[in-house]
């Protein structure tokens, strides 16, 4: 007796797929692919979009305006839920596809998961060349969806239709792996989606991926445990993993437990609340000066699901003790062995409590308690300071801006921000009050991703206010996502600050003999530099003309109305503020290595080569665990 089948396209055929997809971990179960975000064309038109008419009762579709910004948002989809679910992207071929390249990256180098589905050229070559097909003169097999290769933790090109049966188990097997999981490709020829075939009907059965806990090598833990035992001055460095995997309680446990102090990355803040006494705030070169000084002098760092990419490592300089060691809580073998450290290759949560379970009795020295204790004493004063307006009537620097943001947001909101300036001061200053409030994309640290990664965690958290920190660059990156939350009726919330340019690369360019080249929104002047008045760009009424209310605040009291106003507005909502230059931010307590020019005429360049040749001198690779 032959099995049952069903005639449909390659496209339909995906579509009622990806329905059927689920994610289950600790009993919750999820769509997988929660939806879909396309832009249509000739690449794409007649089989995925015919096919998301056809199935739209089982896949809702999201109408982007900019390939890289759909990305975003299914990214910041994806982070809200902690990876147990994740959309859909599809292009057509040619520009539509590579726009994809960027927020790939990002999705990858961040391990959040995102299906992509560019279009692709004729399989048959029946049109060939195709309009806007890449020719290659000894690969005829290339196309420019080869430009996703690299970035992609899975890739596929389906040149039958059948061949997408073990390609479409294929990536939703790493979707779902929280070792393996990033941006997936399927490159889908044109004439191979619009292309029926008899699907076997056990392809369209309900299929649920569980999400393992794997727990760690009691060999390994009882190495581990041995290492924080021995340990005099143990820090904990606490990476995005903490969220992603919700063991957010096993870390105050251990903290609780231990007295072992706990510094945070970018995507990791929030792992403990900021008024905990063992939460010392960020760490590295935007980190806060008493996480950075324990750094300095730590035997034991304990990473919990971190990356350790150079800006908090400080490439090498921080970790100065010499002895320090490294112990490293993460899900991947890869990230594990960083920095030659002991590994606990296991679930951030399962591993946590292990931990704790089997460090019962230990605790830190009283006094080292102390020491950190008095710093977080002397880092919540820096915060006040930098928060502080004296005068309600004047104009507000940024990080006034994060003060009075920080007096009206819920502990439930979520502030999002990416690039610029604004993460260095987010980090450093930043008391988030709960898990999901702190949602720093700074993996990639893409400009342009605020406003669609906003729109991405306002569908995943209905109800929540969500919000988007954008300077005036990244505001001209990727406005245009703007008309899918008037569309979409999403109400989030942008605060849009203009200082006329890029201040943090302009601050880096100073530092390393750039004379901040480049890097100001202002006319020529006489000698040729971007060094005239400001241009006259009115982002707000920019913002306005895409369809957003705006509320203009010229002073820290208007910003305070205007702050509560934009909480409770129910369609998408901006704030703008030009904010005084001065800078109240504290300064960096970890040195960043960004290369100088070895030989330069310029003072400016050569004084820079000799600060960095001074502090290059310190770096050191750790090699022992």
């Amino acid at each position: 007796m032959s099995a049952a089948t069903r005639r449909l396209t390659t496209a339909q055929a995906l579509v009622r797929f990806l329905a059927a997809q689920y994610t289950e971990r600790d009993g919750a179960r999820r769509r997988l692919i929660a939806g879909t975000w396309g832009i249509f064309g000739h690449g794409n038109v007649a089989g995925l979009g015919q096919a998301l008419v056809e199935y739209a009762d089982v896949m809702p579709y999201h109408q982007g305006r900019n390939e890289q910004a759909m990305v975003h948002a299914a990214v910041g989809h994806a982070r809200q839920l902690n990876r147990l679910s994740a959309q859909a992207v599809t292009t057509s071929i040619g520009p539509g596809a590579t726009n994809l390249v960027t927020g790939a990256a990002l999705a990858t180098i961040n391990r959040l998961p995102v299906l992509l589905l560019p279009g692709d050229y004729f399989a048959s070559h029946a049109a060939d060349p195709l309009l806007q097909q890449l020719e290659h003169p000894v690969e005829a097999d290339v196309s420019v969806n080869d430009t996703l290769r690299p970035v992609s933790r899975y890739f596929d090109r389906i040149t039958r239709p059948e061949a997408l049966i073990p390609s479409a188990l294929q990536a939703m097997r790493v979707l779902a792996d929280p070792a393996e999981t990033g941006a997936v490709t399927l490159a889908l020829p044109q004439d191979v989606q619009a292309e029926a075939y008899d699907w076997p009907e056990e392809f369209f059965a309900e299929r649920v991926w569980y999400v393992r806990r794997p727990a760690p090598d009691p060999v390994e833990l009882d190495a581990a445990v041995a290492a924080v035992r021995s340990a005099r001055r143990p820090l904990i460095i606490a990476g995005g993993g903490v969220h992603h995997s919700e063991a957010e309680g096993a870390l105050r446990a251990l903290a609780d437990a231990t007295g072992i102090p706990v510094a945070s990355t970018q995507a990791g803040k929030g792992s403990l609340r900021h008024d905990h006494p063992a939460d010392l705030g960020g760490i590295g070169h935007t980190g806060t000066a008493v996480s950075d000084d324990l750094a300095r002098t730590a035997d034991l760092v304990i990473g919990v699901g971190t990356r350790y990419t150079d800006f908090t490592t400080a490439s090498g300089t921080l970790f100065q003790h010499p002895d320090v060691r490294f112990l490293n809580l993460n899900i991947t073998g890869f990230d594990a062995h960083k920095l030659a450290a002991r590994t606990l290759v296991c679930d951030a949560r399962t591993g946590l409590e292990q931990l704790t379970e089997a460090l019962a009795g230990h605790r830190v020295d009283a006094a080292y308690e102390a020491e950190y204790r008095a710093g977080k004493e002397r880092r919540e004063r820096v915060v006040e300071d930098a928060y502080r307006a004296d005068d309600e009537h004047a104009v507000p620097t940024q990080t006034q801006v994060l003060g009075v943001l920080d007096a009206i947001v819920g502990d439930e909101d979520v502030v999002i921000n990416a690039a610029g300036s604004l993460p260095g001061d987010l980090h450093k200053l930043w008391r988030a009050r709960g898990p999901r409030q702190y949602h720093l994309e700074y993996g990639y640290s893409c400009m342009g991703y605020e406003i669609p990664a906003a729109i991405g965690v306002q569908q995943a958290a209905p109800g929540t206010p969500v919000w988007a920190l954008v300077g005036d660059g990244t505001y001209l990156m990727m406005p245009t996502e703007i008309v899918t939350a008037v569309q979409e009726r999403l109400p989030v919330k942008m605060v849009l600050i203009q200082n006329h340019g890029y201040a943090s690369i302009g601050g880096l360019s100073e530092s390393v003999g750039g004379e901040r080249f480049g890097t100001a929104y202002r006319h020529r002047a006489a000698d040729g530099t971007f060094t005239g008045a400001p241009l006259p760009v009115d982002l707000a009424a920019n913002a306005a003309s895409l369809g957003m209310d705006v509320l203009r605040a010229k002073t820290v009291r208007e910003l305070r109305h205007a702050l509560a106003e934009a909480r409770t507005a129910d369609r998408p909502t901006c704030v703008y503020v030009e904010t005084d230059p001065a800078g109240t931010a504290p300064p960096a307590e970890a040195w960043w290595d960004v290369p100088v020019a070895e030989v330069a005429s310029r003072a400016s360049a050569v004084t820079a080569r000799e600060r960095y040749e001074a502090q290059v001198a310190g770096r050191r690779r750790h090699l022992s665990s």
